[in-house]
């Protein structure tokens, strides 16, 4: 005989598990089953954050901080959380903060939708104010309340928790506190960082009010980096879960395979040392090695060429470099990826009223190859202002302006975008040339944190990935091969519509 469980030991069964109240209402409100992975050789890391987020309902630890690569259900697994404590404490009071109020709103109104189900108002009793639905602050009947905001945003006078109470009531909770793409930015990094310390940190209205920090690591200097460290008043515990364990165990093979995660190993390092592995390599460290750059016995089947230069930012320092940089682009033996082939370069100290004759005779220099450059692209800063204005008036010299935008990022994140182009080994050398071992060990001191002295020759290779590379903004005029025209083609235009959607999503 079945046996039928009334609505008293059901909301019993679930305050007792967490898992339990996932499996329960995850489907119901986004009608797809909860599913917990089973990584072979680990603990699925769903039940290691559970247990984690238990803990701290239970005021077992007050202050967490749990590190998981992106995408891998933390934001749902919080959010069902908040929502969990509430349905035992519906006086409890949150603050939801993510690196924007947008994001934090996302997650706010994920926990609304719980909280609004039938089934979960039946079982806990727990009701929504009427005059209070917005998806980023609402209220119970009882008292409770859940509020969104951004990490750099104002906070002043926003309560989480409740005082002289031996019991749960409420949490701040930091949700990816900073932005991937801000990250390297040592002013947003330090705005968050003060922003957490003046401000976030005095909200809890009792040292019993669990802060929980739950991010991907991004930088040796982020905010879990300070929670770590002992600098703050609260003591962290932390739960570390790496997307390869020491065993090679993939964590959630069901989103990233051990295969896949190699690859992201292998093409950007960076980013898999410190979002994946949950170990940011120090930002000093070399972005790029020796080997990344294959040196060709001799020079491939160039189809188009052109320059990119990078001028001194003032004519006061003799210290400041200007770079030119020669560009061949080719097709790979499978016919359709494109490479460069950095064919020649010069790194040279002038002053400003000699840099349109130094540009001159380098571009005669490459006029002599066997494919002359198409066109030079020069970024319109400082002395390069008045280069590109004085070379527009040169006949038969075509000039690109590169304009560096809010949206292009800082000089780390184009660095950093490079290297899966340059890890993939798509920038070659010719065997014997003069430039080779200089562009290669300018290239080894770049870091990630502007601590090398000089990035002019680096600068000059970002721009020739992101023309050539990433956006294909190049004519190829010929190719002894119609086929790997065609596929050039489809390629080209993939990639821009690519391009437009990133600038669209950027906007």
């Amino acid at each position: 005989m079945k046996r039928v469980i009334d609505r008293y030991e059901m909301r019993a069964e679930l305050w007792g598990s967490f898992s339990l109240f996932c499996g329960t209402f995850f489907p119901l409100v986004t009608n797809r089953p909860f599913i917990v992975s089973a990584p072979p050789g680990r603990e699925s890391h769903f039940i290691s954050i559970s247990r984690a987020l238990t803990r701290c309902a239970r005021l077992e630890t007050t202050s967490l901080v749990i590190n998981v690569p992106p995408g891998y259900g933390k934001s749902t697994l919080l959010s069902m959380w908040v929502a969990w404590t509430l349905s035992q404490y519906p006086d409890s009071q949150y603050l939801y903060i993510a690196y924007g109020h947008e994001l934090a709103s996302k997650h706010t109104a994920f926990i609304k939708r719980i909280v609004e189900t039938s089934a979960y108002k039946d079982l806990f009793g727990v009701r929504i104010r009427q005059d209070s639905r917005a998806k980023d602050f609402f209220q119970t009947e009882a008292g409770g309340t859940i509020k969104a905001f951004g990490s750099s945003g104002a906070i002043t006078g926003q309560d989480a928790g409740l005082p002289g109470l031996d019991r749960f009531s409420g949490a701040l909770i930091l949700d990816d506190p900073i932005k991937p793409d801000e990250v390297h930015s040592d002013s947003i990094r330090e705005a968050v960082l003060r922003n957490y310390r003046e401000t976030i940190a005095q909200r809890p209205r009792a040292p019993n009010v669990p802060i929980i920090c739950i991010a991907q690591r991004l930088h040796e200097a982020d905010l879990p980096a300070y929670f770590m460290s002992g600098q703050d008043e609260r003591q962290f515990e932390t739960l570390i879960l790496p997307a390869l364990d020491g065993a090679d165990n993939a964590l959630y093979p069901d989103v990233h395979t051990k295969e896949i995660l190699h690859i992201k190993k292998e093409k950007s390092p960076y980013v898999f040392a410190s979002q994946f592995q949950q170990n940011p390599i120090p930002a000093g460290g070399a972005l790029f090695q020796r080997d990344n750059f294959p040196i060709l016995w001799e020079d491939p089947d160039i189809l188009c060429t052109f320059i990119t230069a990078d001028t001194a930012e003032t004519d006061k320092s003799w210290n400041d470099a200007t770079a030119f940089s020669f560009w061949g682009v080719y097709l790979l033996d499978d016919g359709v990826t494109l490479a460069l082939h950095w064919i020649d370069a010069l790194e040279l100290r002038i002053e400003p009223k000699d840099l349109k004759d130094a540009f001159l005779s380098f571009h005669s220099d490459c006029m002599r190859y066997k494919v002359p450059p198409q066109f030079a692209a020069i970024e319109k800063k400082s002395t390069g202002v008045t280069l590109v204005s004085v070379l527009k008036e040169t006949r038969g010299l075509q000039i690109r302006e590169v304009q560096r935008t809010r949206a292009s990022g800082s000089k780390t994140d184009r660095f950093l975008e490079m290297q899966h182009y340059i890890a993939s080994k798509l920038i070659s050398f010719t065997q014997g040339m003069f430039h080779v071992e200089h562009c290669i060990k300018h290239m080894m001191a770049i870091t990630a944190n502007e601590s090398h002295r000089h990035d002019d020759l680096a600068d000059t290779l970002s721009d020739a990935i992101r023309i050539a590379l990433i956006d294909k903004s190049v004519y190829i005029p010929h190719s002894d091969s119609p086929k790997k025209v065609v596929k050039f083609m489809a390629n080209n235009f993939r990639n821009k519509m690519q391009a437009i959607n990133r600038a669209h999503n950027k906007s």
